[in-house]
């Protein structure tokens, strides 16, 4: 069905093979499970029109970088204009002090630095940290994703930590600088840390790369304890938890992290991204930095803060990421997640559904799972491509990593109606083809 769909899709997939590697500009998209790429012709708001001509109901929003929907059209407005006032100087501007003012109202921490990605900004603030600290090691969890950063990419396998096999091309030991413990697990927290040698937790408030895991109740007040008591420091990675509430996921269950990162939806789907830090942190820093010797520090790059970037980041902050736009997505999120459940429960299909604000996520479990480990035994990429496949066949697009769902400002609820008919569909074919 889908190469009958899109005969214009597989000429271009065709074409961008003689010089794209894997055919696409990003190995990852073609991790959708479909047998030819899918091409894009335009996005606008919740939908995405292909090259042959289908306009798709879009609940994978470039996997939150499209969050707030493609195009807004402050964001527009605000990149037409900068367009004919420079892209790039390495100079300060007018945008950057107003989006630093916002982020530091919004998310409670006074002291802003941007980055292109949330990658480089993870990387950026366990550097700083580092620096500032004068301790090396770095404490994730199990599962755990926070962009390409090298550190994080440890599992615990049979309870022992090791060096994702997936990783290619790392030649230094990860394992030597990088601690590696289960979600949720607080004994294991207090273990991990009384060594004195970790200079920061680097996580998600929930983990969302793995399926979601939430915090058991009360779980990140006695972590955040923990840490300080053995003088570490909490970064959060609020990329994906943002979908919670306009100030993040620490700001709707009040938790205080001496750090925070926020990447893909900052800036509307323009590539930026920030990191906070404390006042204390910042201190900290500024003194490492005082004390090194001359010469580059390797914190940054030549197009961190470029103007398009701070001009996207302002329309965003100010007229996009608004408490009224969540005030539209969450409720919308879930009444998505009751109908998911709806279609489980009427295919008595022992499945569970997580909510976290505007995402939600089915998982192929009873009960959600308790940490990355669970949450990883429960994946089947050959199901999940089943089902992407079927929803993109009836013009419903979903996450293809997993699967996951996000609500923007501009879904509407036939859109989501459109989804859970798409669903149940797919689901009936194949519950019938497995019986």
């Amino acid at each position: 069905m889908y190469a009958a769909r899109n005969p214009r899709s597989a000429a271009l997939a065709a074409q961008a093979d003689a010089h794209l590697l894997f055919g696409v500009p990003l190995h990852w998209m073609r991790d959708w499970g479909t047998p030819f790429p899918l091409q894009v012709a335009h996005a606008s708001g919740a939908h995405v029109v292909d090259e042959d001509g289908h306009t798709l109901v879009d609940f994978c929003l470039g996997d939150t970088g499209a969050m707030f929907g493609h195009s807004p059209l402050p964001v527009q407005l605000a990149l037409q204009q900068q367009a004919t006032r420079g892209f790039t100087t390495m100079l300060s501007t007018e945008d950057a002090s107003v989006v630093a003012k916002a982020l530091s109202e919004r998310f409670r921490l006074p002291y802003w630095q941007f980055a292109l990605s949330a990658t480089d900004a993870n990387r950026y603030i366990v550097r700083w940290i580092r620096a500032a600290t004068g301790r090396k090691k770095l404490l994730v969890f199990n599962g755990c994703y926070h962009g390409t950063i090298e550190d994080v990419f440890v599992d615990l396998v049979d309870g022992q930590a090791v060096q994702r096999d997936s990783l290619l091309g790392q030649v230094h030991n990860l394992l030597e600088h990088t601690v590696v413990i289960e979600f949720n697990d607080l004994p294991a927290l207090e273990a991990a840390l009384q060594a004195g040698d970790v200079a920061c937790v680097l996580a998600e408030p929930a983990m969302t790369n793995i399926g979601m895991v939430l915090p058991s109740p009360g779980y990140w007040l006695a972590a955040q304890a923990l840490i300080r008591q053995q003088g570490a420091l909490l970064v959060m990675d609020e990329t994906h938890t943002i979908s919670t509430g306009a100030g993040g996921y620490c700001q709707v269950h009040g938790l205080e992290p001496d750090a925070l990162v926020l990447g893909k939806p900052v800036g509307g789907g323009v590539p930026c991204a920030v990191y906070g830090m404390s006042a204390e942190l910042a201190r900290r820093a500024v003194h490492a930095k005082a004390d090194a010797p001359p010469g580059h520090s390797g914190i940054g790059t030549t197009l961190t803060g470029n103007m398009l970037s701070m001009a996207a980041m302002r329309a965003t902050l100010t007229e996009v990421m608004t408490p009224a736009a969540y005030a539209h997505m969450l409720p919308l999120a879930h009444q998505l997640a009751e109908g998911i459940r709806h279609i489980l429960a009427e295919r008595q299909l022992p499945w569970c559904v997580t909510e976290l604000g505007a995402r939600v996520e089915f998982q192929f479990c009873s009960a959600p799972p308790h940490n990355g480990s669970e949450a990883g035994a429960r994946l089947d990429a050959e199901l999940e491509h089943l089902i992407h496949l079927g929803l993109l066949n009836r013009g419903v697009l979903i996450t293809p990593f997993h699967n996951m769902m996000l609500v923007c400002p501009q879904t509407t609820v036939a859109d989501v109606d459109r989804l859970l008919a798409a669903l149940a569909s797919v689901l009936d074919d194949v519950v019938l083809q497995t019986t």
